[in-house]
């Protein structure tokens, strides 16, 4: 199988093709606009093309290099539509991407479907952290109550972990902008970055975590129809950082436009040559569901991931390798558009948080 992947020099882009070089039987293009004088995957598999997305002859690059699946890590997705997917219906390509974007992935499945079918194609959103292996652990989690009454998910990365300009400007699109996330069955507004709350991570210790925009909150909704309340948190390690964060999305939601996403390649150097030394490499992820028991008893389930020595990053890479992987062994799933959401169990990430030393551990409480 011959797999491009289309941001393939970028944080996340870079660690897909090099996991996915390492398996037999796939070959892997690494795609970018501009290519660097030496390749950065050594003497491996991966092979650098130049392609540009946003190019008018973008679908008939792709039938020239013969690709059975891209993999679309370009981001960031917030502001994307959805050219590239529909480049791939238009040659008949399969598609995964690593979106994070909230409407990118919650609209995704209905807007492609018909494209998707008619080009007997499968194509798939959100293979990354959230929704990807968050649903995974929820579903898990699950398993233990007859009903749920919510749903809370927070990351914390490690601050010397590689980011990214994407990642950063992700981060900084909703800053201050209004959201809609349920809370005691209401749909009510939150604003990015703020909502500090102290959240304890599982090798971390407790740090604070601000309401961030993700598929989840969209998506969870319908799938867990009894929850009430869905959550998501980002922790920063370094508070002052956090801080600074939460006072720029209180000048944006005072209504001051101002346009952090501009300057995300200098906060992104600024935060790499002056902060990263106040933290450490490790990251942490947790997950908690809480509801009913068949006897009608009330509990809570929670689910903590650990990643030491900066393989943080890796965790948003997985789903789209175990997808591709799968692909590659018993061809793609039926044709179609999908959401990430409940295509992964968690059992199948195990191998790859072994493969990186991240540890996991549960537990369960009644109230």
């Amino acid at each position: 199988m011959r797999v491009l992947v289309l941001g393939g020099l970028g944080n996340f882009g870079a660690r897909i093709c090099k996991r996915l070089a390492q398996e037999p039987g796939i070959e892997v293009l690494a795609g970018s606009r501009s290519l660097p004088a030496e390749t950065p995957f050594g003497a491996g598999r991966v092979r650098l093309v130049r392609v540009d997305m946003d190019a008018v002859d973008f679908p008939l690059r792709l039938q020239e290099f013969g690709v059975d699946l891209l993999i679309h890590c370009a981001g960031p997705f917030q502001q994307q539509g959805y050219r590239v997917a529909e480049a791939c219906c238009a040659v008949g390509v399969h598609y995964i991407d690593i979106a994070d974007g909230r409407d990118f992935v919650a609209d995704f499945p209905a807007t492609m479907a018909a494209r998707a079918a008619a080009a007997g194609v499968c194509l798939i959103s959100g293979a990354s952290t959230v929704p990807a292996l968050s649903s995974a652990v929820v579903d898990s989690l699950a398993r233990r109550f007859a009903s749920i009454d919510a749903i809370s998910v927070a990351i914390a990365p490690g601050q010397q972990a590689p980011r990214g300009v994407a990642t950063m400007r992700a981060v900084l699109s909703y800053a201050g902008r209004p959201f809609q996330r349920l809370r005691d069955g209401v749909w009510r507004n939150v604003y990015g970055w703020h909502d500090l709350r102290a959240i304890h991570f599982a090798g971390l210790g407790t740090r604070w975590g601000a309401a961030c925009d993700i598929p989840d909150l969209a998506l969870f909704p319908q799938r867990y129809p009894t929850a009430r309340t869905i959550e998501f948190r980002a922790a920063l390690e370094l508070r002052i950082q956090h801080l600074v964060l939460w006072g720029l999305a209180g000048i944006r939601r005072l209504g001051v436009e101002l346009p952090l996403e501009r300057y995300a390649p200098q906060l992104e150097a600024f935060t790499h040559r002056f902060l990263d030394r106040f933290g450490g490499d490790r990251g942490g992820m947790m997950v908690r569901v809480a509801g009913r028991r068949a006897d009608g008893a009330p509990g809570q389930a929670t689910w903590h991931l650990t990643a030491p020595d900066g393989n943080g990053p890796e965790i948003p890479c997985m789903a789209a390798v175990l997808l591709a992987l799968r692909m590659a062994a018993d061809g793609p799933p039926a044709s179609g558009a999908h959401a990430c959401i409940g295509l992964l169990e968690l059992e199948a990430f195990e191998p790859e948080f072994q493969r990186w030393g991240i540890t996991t551990e549960c537990s369960v409480a009644a109230f």
